[in-house]
This record gives structure tokens, sequence and C-alpha cells, in this order.
């Protein structure tokens, strides 16, 4: 049924980056259409990435007996999600480019990555990379659908890199251990668990250093209190966990980095243009 196809397209992270990116927009200036439109081709690329990757892992998901995924469930079939695959990506395409071929071009590029990552890159050393370039293109997706097409500055598109790379190991951290069995070897399952625990929170701090130090103007409380938050969470992270192997405090603390570098982001919206 619907609710399955929905399950399929992994809602959590499709709603969080579609919020993300029209917040972003919000933030820059963008009108209300503008924002619309930015909301519209982010939620239909995220839908055509989520579908795909549920598609290409269906023969690993059955083979693991994945039950929680509806493919290998039977509540959905393969067809209905390659159509509304098809579908997504099919509006993506002239939703992107509504906002100027520049800023369309930005974000197809990032969409590109991500099915990339889905058709093969994630089982390779490079793994870190479809996400660096679709998350740094972000910020350039929404500058460049802006009054006069302004390039992004440098630093929101290296923040938002170092935040898809850390986002990529904060995604993966509670699955090494199930992806290696099912011979899905990124860099971080190469890493290893212990590996990745202590590099996950690096990029995203680097990504919080950026994202205080180098947009204009003074720097006020809520980028001291966010640089401050995000340097106890590194170190509350990479130290060893005294609850063990399964411990989701990792996991958990990279994630709450993640939402501190995204709120810095969202407070220098006005500064990409």
């Amino acid at each position: 049924g619907s609710l399955a196809l929905l399950r399929a397209c992994h809602p959590e992270p499709t709603v969080a980056v579609t919020a993300l990116i029209t917040a972003l927009a919000a933030a820059s200036g963008r009108s209300p259409l503008g924002c619309l439109l930015v909301a519209s081709a982010v939620l239909t690329g995220q839908l055509s990435v989520g579908w795909c990757n549920d598609l290409v892992d269906l023969g690993r998901d059955t083979a693991a007996g994945r039950q929680d995924k509806p493919l290998v469930a039977g509540r959905t079939t393969a067809r209905t999600v390659a159509v509304a695959t098809g579908c997504a990506l099919a509006l993506c395409v002239p939703l992107s480019l509504a906002s100027g071929f520049a800023a369309g071009a930005a974000h197809l590029i990032g969409v590109a990555a991500a099915w990339g990552y889905n058709l093969g890159v994630k089982r390779t050393a490079a793994s870190w990379l479809p996400y660096a370039l679709a998350f740094g293109l972000l910020p350039a997706f929404v500058a460049l659908g802006l009054p006069g097409h302004p390039w992004p500055p440098a630093w929101s598109v290296a923040a938002g890199a170092l935040l898809g790379t850390g986002a990529h190991f904060t995604n993966v951290l509670p699955d090494i251990d199930a992806d290696l069995t099912s011979g899905v070897r990124g860099l971080p399952q190469r890493l290893g668990r212990r590996r990745t625990r202590a590099l996950a929170p690096l990029p995203l701090f680097a990504a919080s250093v950026l994202l205080v130090l180098a947009p204009p103007g003074r720097i006020g409380p809520a980028g001291w209190t966010g640089l401050g938050v995000t340097a106890a969470l590194t170190v509350a992270t990479v130290l060893p966990a005294r609850a063990g192997r399964r411990s989701r405090l990792p996991f958990l603390t990279t994630l709450a980095m993640t939402a501190t570098a995204v709120t810095l982001l969202l407070m220098h919206g006005g500064s990409l243009a």
C-alpha cells in the first residue's frame, strides 16, 4: 500500500534534509514561492534516492531477513517502487531547474552523487565522497537560486561537505558489523567501529568551527555556545565508551553535533547572498 511505499523512501532523512534546505532557503531570503520550489526539488530528489536505495539493496536485505523493509516483507512490490523512483526523478529535474540553470545543475549533480552512492560507491573506500559532494552543493543550490544568482561563499560549501562526511560516518556507525557481514565495505566499515567512532565527530567539529569563525560579522553568544557544545560532544564521543561496543551513545552524540552544526548554518543563511 501507499504507507509501505512511504516507509520504503527512508522518510526520516528525506524529511530532515528537505526541511533543512527549505529553512536555509527561507533564511537566505528566498520568496515563499522560491522556498516552495526548493522544498519540492529537494523532496523529489530525496524520494528518488531513498526508493533507489531499497531497490538496489533488495537482494542483500532479503538474504539478511530484513522484515522491517517493506519490499522484503512483501508490503509493496519492486515494480511499484521502481515506478515511484522514476516519477520522483522525472519531477526532480524541472523542479530543480525552476530555480535557474546553475542552481538546478548544482542540485542535480548532488542527486546524481547520492544515486552513485547507492549504485556501488558505498562499497568502496570513497563512500564518503558522494555525501561530501551532495551536502556541499546544497548551499550552492540555495545561493545560486537567489536574485543575481550569486556564487555561494566558500565557507558554506566547505561546511556542507564536512557536514555530509560527518553524517555518513554517523549514519553507518550503528550498522558496521551487519554491513561487514553482508559485504558492504565503505570507508567506515574498513576503518572498523572503534576508529569510525573516533573520526565521526571530527568533520562535524570542523564544520562548526567554520560556521562560527568564517561568516562575516561579529561572533555572537549563540556562535560561541554552539562551538562549546560541539567541542564537549566531540570529547564525549572520542573517549572510550564505558557502556561498551553496543552503546548508542557515540551515535547519539554525533547526531547532536550534526543538529548543532545545522543550527549554525541556518543562523548564517542571510550571508549566502
